[in-house]
């Protein structure tokens, strides 16, 4: 099978972590016999020195044109004083509705050797196996108006959806629940908010048609108690942008590894940008130390979910929890009795346990 991959690295750990993510994409097709092609592009911060513009047209144009796109980070404090049309930021919103990426997929599962780093205890965090899906192009972020009135002395932000948008995300999410333990939260503020009520009435039109899936409501307040509480409650969580946002960053440090969590971003037709959660770390930027994990981990979303390569896509993620298992971890990291290793040392690890079958797993002892 023959793909065409964009890389945008961004800023910061950004060029580090994709390139990392592209020499195991590699091994996949040499593995496997696919054909990979690779082109890289400006986005964020280095796209606003080198264009002007944090989104340059190449950049879209090039991301359009594509099977699929790899992202690493963007933002970094050289930019933090630019005005808001000039910040990195803007181009992670500006591909994201460009490219009609309506549908974030974060998925959080632990790794046995690094929960002891959770700030909660291992046994509420041990069995917790969640996916949130977030809308991600409507909402209180693309709402308008959204400004400052009255000589800067009221504001107004605007929460609005179309219906199409609520009943897409929805259907995504109970897709998702049926390939997983087919039950879905679905998050709101019905007790409050207008748009919350309506999406409580399209999940409950659309449930219909999934009869396999257990459905249940939950304010958003609860919701965000219940992940510190008992997280292994939940398998698919559905919510708006916002909501989204913010539960999705707190699910993120349950297990004690940002730099483990990787995410998806698709639209209606399949087609994905994935990036790991983590952000740019411009203080680690060149020293050859950033975790590549995350942004590895977001390469197999990639093979998953827009190249429905299901093998592959297990055989990278299988190849990183050996090495986790195995001991080895980068800075960020930290694994009682284990061995410290680089970006380039921890990402020929997985490409090594990769290819190996189950019974040479241990050729990975050249590393100690």
């Amino acid at each position: 099978m023959k793909k065409h991959i964009v890389l945008l690295p961004g800023d910061g750990i950004g060029m580090e972590v994709t390139l990392a993510a592209k020499d195991v994409l590699e091994a996949v097709a040499e593995e496997f016999d696919h054909t990979f092609t690779f082109e890289s592009k400006d986005i964020g911060g280095s796209a606003i020195n080198n264009h002007g513009t944090p989104l340059p047209e190449e950049t879209t144009s090039a991301c359009r044109n594509a099977d699929a796109v790899l992202l690493g980070a963007v933002g970094g404090p050289e930019w933090d004083n630019n005005p808001s049309h000039l910040r990195p930021e803007k181009g992670l919103l500006g591909i994201r509705k460009e490219l009609n990426l309506f549908a974030n997929l974060r998925p959080v599962k632990g790794f046995s050797n690094l929960l002891h780093a959770s700030p909660l205890k291992r046994e509420v965090v041990e069995d917790s196996d969640l996916l949130i899906v977030r809308e991600l192009t409507g909402g209180l972020y693309f709402g308008t108006p959204s400004e400052r009135r009255n000589n800067g002395q009221s504001v107004v932000d605007t929460l609005a959806y179309e219906r199409h948008e609520i009943e897409r995300i929805v259907r995504r999410s109970f897709d998702a629940a049926m390939l997983r333990r087919k039950h879905l939260t679905s998050v709101d503020k019905a007790n409050v908010l207008e748009s919350s009520k309506m999406w409580r009435e399209v999940v409950e039109e659309i449930k219909e048609d999934y009869p396999q899936v257990t459905v249940e409501h939950m304010l958003v307040d609860a919701a965000a108690m219940k992940l510190i509480t008992n997280p292994a409650q939940f398998d698919v969580l559905v919510t708006e942008n916002m909501f989204g946002d913010i539960l999705s960053d707190e699910a993120s440090v349950l297990t004690g590894s940002l730099g483990m969590l990787p995410s998806a971003s698709m639209n209606e037709k399949g087609f994905g940008l994935y990036e790991p959660v983590h952000g740019s770390a411009p203080d680690i930027a060149g020293q050859g130390i950033a975790n590549p994990l995350a942004t590895i981990l977001s390469a197999a979303l990639m093979l998953r979910h827009s190249f429905h390569m299901e093998h592959e896509a297990q055989r990278i993620e299988s190849a990183v929890n050996q090495a986790l298992e195995q001991g080895y971890h980068t800075s960020d990291l930290h694994i009682p009795g284990g061995s410290r290793v680089d970006t380039d040392k921890m990402t020929h690890l997985v490409i090594d346990l990769l290819k190996a079958d189950s019974t040479t797993a241990n050729i990975m002892s050249c590393y100690v």
